[in-house]
């Protein structure tokens, strides 16, 4: 028998779990140089600099995190209508 109660308990855990690895993510950092460019990220693709030829690029960091937001943004758009689709 389907127990309601049990649901949103598993629920309330995976929710806890994804602010768990969240963190975690945010903690990491990724460091990428390629000829002169470095680029450092964090682990829930945050971009927290972008150098090139050792010169800050503030522009660049600004410009890459608003590309990775817009994406984000457009895939949770998409599994928002996957998901409506499975409810229906």
């Amino acid at each position: 028998m389907f127990n309601p109660l049990k649901a949103l308990g598993d629920v309330n855990a995976m929710r806890k779990h994804a602010i768990q690895i969240q963190q975690e993510l945010e903690s990491e950092e990724f460091e990428v140089s390629q000829g002169g460019a470095r680029v450092v990220i964090s682990g829930n693709q945050n971009v927290k600099s972008v150098t090139i030829d050792g010169v800050p690029n503030e522009d660049v960091r600004r410009a890459v995190n608003d590309a990775i937001k817009r994406s984000q943004q457009a895939a949770a758009g998409k599994l928002a209508e996957i998901s409506k689709n499975f409810q229906q």
